[in-house]
């Protein structure tokens, strides 16, 4: 079965996905929509890197699609829902949008509506993202296939409850800036050391990368570190300092803290 999807939104998380999909799963796909509110170049790009159709009048088009995809902002979500609820039909509504569950989607869009929901994270733009998705209470095998290939265009999925997406979202989605913050901190602190930036970059990236693709083997992240900790040694110490200064506790209030913003908490 071949599948036309209409892109709201065409920032990065669409492209990625327009990408993914036609490198993964062109033979599934029939034509490829986007639209978005104020930027038409940005459209015109996109019409012309991948084989998409840059629309304006979404209305038009929505009767016409499989699957809609909302990439916009989460505050976006509410008027767009609106707009498009009178065209809706049997169209798998799907969200990448942060705090925006299953639960909301079906509050705002026609009764029985089918919807998703992906919460993926920077590295879908290279396919590498570990999406998290799930979806809501009416959709069918079709509906779910239609999910799998989403997912599978921009990298590694696992399905989850909705509440487990609202409590993860930190944690893959949020934390590599987390990691990026670490890798910005040591390259700056390099630099200080008396090397250029180029070098300062190098040394730094290609730690962290190599680290990374240790993870891939059989040892978890605890045994790897014990590894290069000899007790008493070097690492040891810089360990100890980073204990000292509450290192864990405070990865754990970010993510707390950003789980939290998500959400619409205070």
């Amino acid at each position: 079965m071949k599948n036309s999807i209409l892109f709201i939104g065409a920032g990065r998380m669409a492209e990625a996905i327009i990408s993914g999909l036609y490198q993964k799963s062109d033979e599934q796909i029939n034509y490829i929509y986007v639209s978005n509110r104020s930027n038409p170049e940005r459209l015109t790009e996109l019409a012309k890197k991948y084989k998409a159709n840059a629309i304006h009048d979404i209305e038009m088009f929505i009767k016409r699609v499989d699957v809609i995809v909302l990439a916009m902002p989460p505050g976006e979500h509410k008027d767009i829902l609106k707009r498009i609820s009178p065209y809706i039909t049997n169209q798998l509504i799907v969200t990448v949008a942060a705090g925006i569950g299953p639960a909301y989607l079906e509050a705002n869009l026609p009764p029985n509506t089918p919807v998703g929901w992906i919460m993926p994270n920077t590295a879908a733009t290279i396919g590498h993202s570990i999406s998290l998705y799930t979806y809501g209470k009416f959709v069918t095998g079709k509906h779910k296939k239609q999910m799998e290939m989403l997912v599978n265009a921009i990298g590694a999925s696992q399905y989850c409850t909705e509440q487990q997406i609202h409590d993860l979202t930190a944690v893959t989605g949020s934390a590599p800036a987390f990691v990026y913050l670490f890798v910005e901190t040591l390259i700056e602190f390099t630099e200080k050391m008396g090397v250029s930036s180029e070098v300062a970059e190098k040394l730094v990236n290609e730690m962290v990368i190599g680290s990374a693709e240790m993870l891939k083997g059989n040892l978890s992240a605890r045994e790897l570190r014990e590894q290069v900790t000899t007790p008493g040694g070097a690492t040891a110490e810089g360990i100890k300092v980073l204990q000292h200064g509450q290192f864990t506790q405070l990865v754990q209030q970010a993510v707390i803290a950003t789980n939290k913003k998500a959400k619409g908490e205070e």
